[in-house]
């Protein structure tokens, strides 16, 4: 009988820097500096300056874009949430799962705690990223169905892995580590109800018991090796069981084939799934010059997505938070239609309340699309009839910035300077900041993330 917390352990243990191909090694560059760019915007967010009192001062790591300093646990909790919060973050095709904020945060918290160099820190993520994409197949949508936020429940093992891997665990230790990271993974996606803060700081959470699970580890505690697979394992408490799973993903072409490389990195500051829907508005936006004219406007969706994008209207049509409008497609679409665009700034408290943008949400209306790709691919179609009855029709047919549309280096560099700019850094701190993002796997030096 496979064992396949053990199979993968087995890998991860003996992995090394030169085998993780260059292709891959470019995708997680891509992913530090995506990610670092979005932890510093979200600096002065409310929520993070609630965990910032809740966690100062209790030891003497540096948590990205902050003067403060914290014990490793507390600053992987901040760094993490910072990374989501804005759910402006990387996901990855085939589920919804979002891998930078935890693999990343862990990274930049431990990698200070435990003096890891560029090789140590580049492996990690490397492994613990490989574990959740393949996680994220083994039964796609069965975790939201079951609701749970896999990137919650997920990301822990991830963390465990990679750290635990780079701490030198053996391969009974590190499996043992992901029996314990099974029974410290949570995060139920009861957010959706009014925007508030909890999906937020899950990748944090999940990071900060990582780091204790690869601790726990290391230090011979015994956890389940069938966590995955058992009668009462993970893939059992979290899915709903009428999906069938396929556990060979977890190991199957290991080292040879890298999921981690299909990691999508996000355009617009909002939902996963939402994300094609803002580029045919923005399509529609320069056929269309005056939005008055708009009678209706229908989206072909995947089912899976309704719950989270579409239900309950009341909320998805007047957004009650900035947080909710990221998950409401009627919002998305309704402010890119009228400003252009779906970044940091459209999501604010004037803009949720802004009587143009709530007229085109509350003009919407969705059809399920029985040939839709979900969640193998993420497509989006707008079908607009004005008052004069013409109909305008906007289709993407996969996510800009996957692996079939993917950003630039302009795109990234756009981005991520957009974002430092958002956080209000000086020249001299964005210039420090982008210095250590493109070095980190090869000349790591934590100062450079003390900004202030």
């Amino acid at each position: 009988m496979t064992i396949y917390a053990e199979e993968f352990s087995g890998w991860a243990t003996k992995l090394e820097t030169q085998d993780i191909p260059s292709d891959i090694q470019e995708v997680l560059s891509f992913l530090v500096k995506d990610i670092s760019g979005v932890i510093v915007a979200a600096r002065n967010e409310d929520y993070i300056q609630s965990l910032i009192k809740t966690y100062s001062n209790t030891g003497n790591i540096i948590a990205l874009g902050h003067k403060n300093v914290f014990d490793v646990f507390s600053s992987s909790i901040i760094c993490g949430t910072a990374a989501h919060g804005e759910d402006f973050d990387d996901t990855f095709e085939g589920n919804p799962m979002h891998v930078g904020a935890t693999m990343v945060s862990t990274f930049l918290s431990a990698g200070q705690f435990f003096k890891l160099n560029g090789e140590q820190i580049l492996k990690g993520i490397a492994i613990g990223a490989e574990l959740i994409c393949r996680m994220a197949l083994v039964s796609p949508t069965a975790m939201h169905k079951q609701g749970f936020h896999p990137t919650s429940i997920c990301s822990v093992f991830g963390a465990t892995a990679g750290l635990g891997a780079v701490l030198g665990l053996n391969q009974k230790q590190l499996s043992s580590a992901l029996g314990v990271a099974g029974s410290m993974s949570s995060g139920i996606i009861e957010y959706l109800a009014e925007g508030t803060w909890t999906k937020r700081i899950h990748p944090g959470w999940a990071a900060s018991s990582g780091i204790h699970a690869a601790l726990l580890g290391r230090s011979d505690f015994l956890g389940p090796r069938t966590v995955f697979e058992g009668a009462h394992g993970f893939f059992k408490a979290f899915t709903i069981k009428e999906i069938e799973k396929d556990f060979s993903h977890l190991i199957e072409g290991l080292g040879t084939r890298w999921e981690c490389k299909n990691l999508a990195f996000k355009p617009y500051a909002c939902g996963t799934m939402a994300q094609p829907f803002v580029d045919c508005a923005i399509q529609l936006k320069k056929q269309i010059s005056d939005l008055s004219q708009i009678k209706s406007i229908k989206a072909k969706v995947g089912e899976g997505t309704v719950h989270r994008l579409w239900e309950p209207r009341a909320e998805k049509n007047n957004p009650s938070t900035p947080y909710s409008a990221k998950f409401s497609v009627p919002y998305c679409v309704g402010v890119a239609l009228v400003k252009g665009g779906a970044g940091l700034e459209e999501f604010t408290e004037i803009n949720i309340k802004n009587p143009e943008i709530l007229k085109i949400a509350n003009l919407m209306t969705y059809e399920i699309d029985p040939n839709d790709e979900y969640p193998k691919n993420y497509t989006g179609t707008l079908i607009v009839e004005t008052v004069d009855g013409k109909t305008i029709e906007a289709k993407q047919p996969c996510f800009r910035g996957g692996k079939k549309q993917p950003l630039t280096k302009e795109d990234f560099d756009s981005k991520f300077n957009k974002n430092l700019k958002y956080a209000k850094l000086n020249d001299d701190q964005s210039k420090q900041l982008e210095e250590f993002t493109n070095s980190i796997f090869v000349n790591t030096d934590f100062s450079k993330i003390n900004l202030f």
